[in-house]
C-alpha cells in the first residue's frame, strides 16, 4: 500500500544511533487521550488540544465549541506509596511533599495536574493552560532531593491553513508562556521549601517565554486516509526572559530555554462498519534533538483507538517500551476520560519504568 511509503520514513529515524544523556523526557503538554494510545498525539489529535499538540489539527474540527471546566490529574504509583507511609494534602506542593519522599528514600514521585479552558473552531482556536508538574526523589540518606517543578501559566492562540480541500493543512500556534520552574539535582531536604526563599538562591526561577508552534498534516485520498504529519516546536527556541519577576519577585534566574525540536508521526483511519471506526498511529518525537538522549525508546510512541459511535472509545499503545491503555465516556457537552501508562525514567543499559495513572473530566458548550 502506497501509505506504507510514510511508514518506512519514521521507521528509518528510529535506528539513527547518537549518544545522549538519561532523564525523564518532559513535555509542554501531556492530555489522557494520547496518554492511552502510547503518548502518540501529532497525527490524531482531533479537539481543543490541537491548539497545543498540533495547530494543524485545527482543520480537521467541524464545529466551534468551547471547554468550560475540564481538570486534569495525574499520579504515579510511587506517590500513592508515599501517601501512605507520610500522607500530603497538597501534592503539587515542595513543603508539603518532601518529607513524603524522604520517607521512602529512592521511590520517584510523580504528580501533574492541569486544566485548559479554550474556545475553538474550524481553522482557529484560542485557549489559557494553567499546569503544575512536580518529580521527587530522595537521596538514600534523606539529606537531598533531586527536584523538578514546574508551573506554567500559557495563552495559546492558533490558526490553520487548508489547502487542495483540506489534503494539506498548515497550522501555527503563538504562545505566551509564564513559568516558574525548580530542575536541581540536589535540593536540600531540610532547608526552606517555599517557591521564595528558593528564588533568592536561584534554584526557583522564572520568566516569560514568547514562542510559537507550527503544524502539518497531509492526508491521502485513499481508503484509510493515510496521514503524515509534523510538529515544528518553539521555532527559533523560546526563551523566558521577558518580564522577570511576574510571579515570584524573589527570583535572579530564568528558566531553561525550550530548544526548537521536530515531532513525526503517522497514522491511519479504518472505519470497520457503521458507528464503529479505529485510529492507528506510530510517532518519533526530538527528532532534531536526539543526540542528546541515550535511549532511544523514549522517542518512540505508538496506539490504537476504537470508537464506537463517538460515545465509548477504548484505547492502547506503546510508550517508551512500556503498555499503555484508556477509555472514554463522551457526549456533546460531556467527557470522562482515565489512562495508564509507563514512563521511561532509567536509562538503555537499567531501564526503569514509573506507571502511571491520568483522569479527565470536562465539560463544553
Amino acid at each position: 500500500m502506497k501509505w506504507i511509503l510514510y511508514t518506512t520514513l519514521l521507521t528509518s529515524m528510529l535506528f539513527v544511533s547518537q549518544r545522549a544523556s538519561a532523564a525523564e523526557l518532559r513535555e509542554f503538554y501531556n492530555g489522557v487521550r494520547g496518554l492511552g494510545m502510547g503518548d502518540s498525539t501529532v497525527a490524531v489529535v482531533n479537539d481543543e488540544t490541537a491548539l497545543i499538540l498540533n495547530p494543524a489539527a485545527l482543520g480537521k474540527l467541524r464545529d466551534f465549541y468551547g471547554t468550560i471546566f475540564d481538570p486534569e490529574l495525574e499520579m504515579g504509583q510511587k506517590a500513592i506509596n508515599m501517601y501512605n507511609a507520610q500522607a500530603y494534602s497538597q501534592p503539587f506542593t515542595l513543603a508539603n511533599v518532601v518529607p513524603a519522599a524522604v520517607a521512602v528514600p529512592g521511590d520517584y514521585y510523580h504528580a501533574r495536574g492541569q486544566i485548559f479552558p479554550s474556545f475553538v473552531a474550524k481553522n482557529f482556536g484560542i485557549g489559557i493552560l494553567q499546569k503544575y508538574n512536580l518529580d521527587l526523589q530522595s537521596d538514600v540518606t534523606g539529606t537531598n532531593v533531586e527536584t523538578f517543578y514546574r508551573d506554567d501559566l500559557a495563552v495559546l492562540l492558533g490558526y490553520n491553513f487548508r489547502f487542495f480541500d483540506g489534503r494539506i493543512k498548515i497550522g501555527v500556534t503563538g504562545k505566551l508562556i509564564s513559568r516558574v520552574e525548580i530542575n536541581e539535582s540536589a535540593v536540600p531536604a531540610s532547608g526552606p521549601l517555599d517557591l521564595p526563599t528558593l528564588g533568592t538562591n536561584s534554584i526557583a526561577k522564572e520568566g516569560v517565554g514568547i514562542g510559537a508552534d507550527v503544524g502539518l498534516i497531509m492526508t491521502a485520498p485513499w481508503t484509510f486516509l493515510p496521514t503524515l504529519s509534523a510538529v515544528v516546536r518553539d521555532v527559533g527556541n523560546t526563551t523566558f526572559t521577558q518580564m522577570p519577576g511576574t510571579r515570584l519577585s524573589t527570583s535572579t534566574a530564568r528558566p531553561t530555554m525550550q530548544t526548537q525540536d521536530l515531532d513525526v508521526g503517522v497514522a491511519l483511519f479504518p472505519i470497520h462498519k457503521k458507528n464503529v471506526r479505529s485510529t492507528w498511529t506510530l510517532e518519533y518525537r526530538n527528532v532534531l534533538t536526539a543526540s542528546t538522549v541515550d535511549d532511544k525508546a523514549k522517542l518512540i510512541h505508538g496506539g490504537l483507538e476504537f470508537n464506537f459511535g463517538d460515545v465509548f472509545f477504548l484505547r492502547a499503545g506503546y510508550n517508551q517500551r512500556y503498555v499503555t491503555g484508556g477509555f472514554e465516556l463522551s457526549s456533546e457537552k460531556f467527557q470522562f476520560q482515565l489512562a495508564t501508562y509507563g514512563e521511561e525514567i532509567g536509562t538503555a543499559t537499567a531501564p526503569k519504568e514509573d506507571r502511571r495513572y491520568a483522569f479527565k473530566l470536562s465539560f463544553r458548550f
